[in-house]
């Protein structure tokens, strides 16, 4: 076991945004809590929490790597919609201490895998907002009184000559 230093620097950071990972146009993997890890010279890598990822389309295979940093690597193969990607996620199980933060998390690899950070105001155009007018009320509260009066119909009675 290796401890990162300055000669292998090794940083985990939360993200900063929401985080997607994309396999044959199904999104497979959405959060908000991933962590990206900078590792010496190579390029970053996005940890998605293994519950915001769709792990039913995982399967684990015998492939694992050792890295003296992290640890042993599991690895899983990516089946959806007859599409396969051999030993396309990873993850570390039980990382070293110093990687304790990568535990439950799994990686994607991006030639095989679409990740991509994601506006989250897209996502949530009306996240955060207050006002009444965007919230869906129903005509009814259960109590059998209602919210508000009901709106009028936008349809004649069936004989009446159609839309209003």
């Amino acid at each position: 076991m290796k401890i990162p230093g300055p000669d292998h620097p090794i940083a985990i950071t939360p993200v900063a945004s929401r985080w997607r990972a994309k396999f044959h146009d199904h999104v497979i993997a959405d959060s908000a809590e991933a962590l990206i890890l900078h590792e010496a010279n190579y390029p970053p890598v996005v940890y998605f929490p293994r519950g915001d990822v769709s792990t039913e389309y995982l399967s684990s295979t015998t492939h694992s790597t050792h890295c003296p940093f992290k640890g042993d690597a599991g690895y899983f193969t990516l089946m959806m919609d007859g599409e396969i990607a051999e030993n396309a996620v990873w993850s570390y199980d039980t990382p070293f201490p110093a990687m304790q933060a990568i535990a439950q998390h799994v990686a994607f690899y991006p030639i095989k895998v679409e990740i991509y950070e994601v506006d989250d105001a897209d996502v949530n155009p009306r996240r955060g907002e207050t006002d009444v007018d965007q919230v869906v009320l129903h005509t009814d509260s259960g109590s059998g009184h209602a919210q508000r009066e009901p709106w009028p119909a936008n349809v004649n009675t069936p004989g009446d000559g159609g839309v209003r």
